[in-house]
């Protein structure tokens, strides 16, 4: 079972999961354990000949038993594909997955928070490079949640607004915005950590994926294919990145979280990434050499 240690300095959760090292590690394409199941072959993780998308407990998760649990959503069976290059009507199919399992995990016992994200690219770590996100049901609410779960109650405390809502209000003029929707807003956040972050958020307030209302959903849908078009055709090439849910804690009773979702690309030029060195890990401090209205811009005016 994996170990949970508190971090009295940063009065956080450190997990510990040493089977992980022994994960799958960039393995040739015959022999990927994402795709389907070829006739005559070892069988793989998802035992049919060909799926729309599919979704099964992580082979070597950092929760396991009663503290939570670890599950890999692949997005498709192609390969060589990826999230962006899926029809509008697909990614569509994918909000439901994610809702389906958001509902299914946040009610299982010892659970405080799930969280939906994806990691893609060797420069993020990511050893497997079929398209897929992973789903983690975390026995503790995670701490950069924790923090704006705190921010949006003190601001709705001090305003009776939603903090996020706010935000949404300021990127109205619009130079940093990335793509819109009648329903969704894509921007680069004027105090963005990375060069060319994007966040996604519906326009009216909703705290987790669940809330969609159908429209929203759909919303979501285009405008995240539309976004992460934008990223690959940035540099001509695929780009890397972590995408994150941020959604209100199911157990939480405040309904001023705004759900809403972060890309973090670690390039800040084409053949230059964004290193995390002595002031971001060291001390916390991000310092950032590109502005997001000039990073915003060159994304909008992709495919425009």
């Amino acid at each position: 079972m994996s170990e949970l240690r508190w971090d009295p300095l940063q009065r956080e959760w450190v997990t510990v999961a040493p089977w992980r090292q022994d994960r799958t590690y960039h393995p040739l394409k015959a022999d990927c354990p994402l795709c389907p199941t070829r006739a005559g072959e070892p069988e793989t993780e998802i035992p049919e000949p060909d799926y729309h998308i599919a979704v099964f407990e992580n082979r070597f998760p950092s929760y396991t038993g009663d503290q939570g649990r670890c599950e890999v959503v692949c997005y498709t069976s192609e390969h060589d594909s990826s999230l962006g290059a899926q029809s509008v009507e697909h990614i569509r199919d994918l909000v439901e997955v994610w809702q389906d399992r958001y509902t299914e995990l946040k009610g299982l016992p010892n659970v405080r928070y799930v969280f939906i994200f994806e990691n893609r690219g060797e420069e993020i770590g990511v050893t497997l490079s079929h398209p897929h996100g992973q789903i983690y049901a975390y026995p503790f609410v995670p701490p950069r949640v924790a923090r704006e779960v705190e921010s949006s109650r003190v601001h709705h405390q001090e305003t009776g607004r939603c903090l996020y809502c706010d935000v949404l209000a300021g990127e109205s003029g619009g130079e940093r915005t990335v793509a819109s929707h009648d329903t969704w807003l894509a921007f680069v956040p004027k105090f963005a950590r990375w060069p060319y972050e994007v966040h996604l958020a519906p326009r009216e307030h909703a705290g987790d994926i669940t809330e969609l209302s159908e429209a929203q959903a759909d919303g979501l849908a285009q405008l995240l294919k539309s976004v992460l078009q934008k990223y690959d055709a940035l540099f001509a090439k695929p780009l890397a990145y972590v995408m994150a849910m941020h959604q209100r804690p199911h157990e939480s009773s405040d309904r001023d979280f705004h759900f809403h979702i972060e890309f973090y690309p670690p390039n800040r030029s084409a053949d230059k990434l964004k290193m995390l060195a002595g002031s971001e890990l060291g001390a916390g401090a991000f310092i950032l050499d590109a502005r997001a209205e000039d990073t915003a811009k060159q994304l909008r005016e992709i495919g425009s």
